[in-house]
């Protein structure tokens, strides 16, 4: 089982959209760029753990700001979770993100997210 924790958890939600949904949902409001996590249960799944073991992690990046609960909705990045999401993306997943976003839509959300 592996050790959990916040970057894990981003990782394991980049890799979900990438290489199992082949989509990334985006919710663009302005200048405010949101990323909609995969649900819990399927981070889990995953991650070959229990779902009651990624709740707490969900309950700390609350805190830390870094995503948000939108009730029946979903889970979303905040403005610093977006940031530490592409970031990761540009660092470890950059040829697949292009492949996934296209170079341009890409290439706006990096700017936008960048400030």
């Amino acid at each position: 089982m592996p050790a959990l924790n916040i970057d894990l958890i981003f990782d394991a939600a980049i890799r979900i959209h990438l290489l199992i949904d082949g989509a990334i949902t985006l919710n663009i409001s302005g200048e405010d760029i949101r990323i909609k996590f995969p649900t819990t249960r399927a981070l889990a799944d995953f991650l070959g753990v229990p779902h009651y073991y990624v709740l707490p992690y969900f309950a700390m990046m609350e805190e830390n700001q870094l995503v948000t609960r939108a009730e029946r909705i979903g889970i979303f990045t905040t403005t610093a979770g977006t940031k530490k999401y592409l970031d990761l993306l540009l660092e470890t997943y950059h040829d697949e993100g292009i492949r996934v976003l296209g170079a341009d839509i890409f290439r706006e959300i990096q700017k936008r997210a960048s400030g």
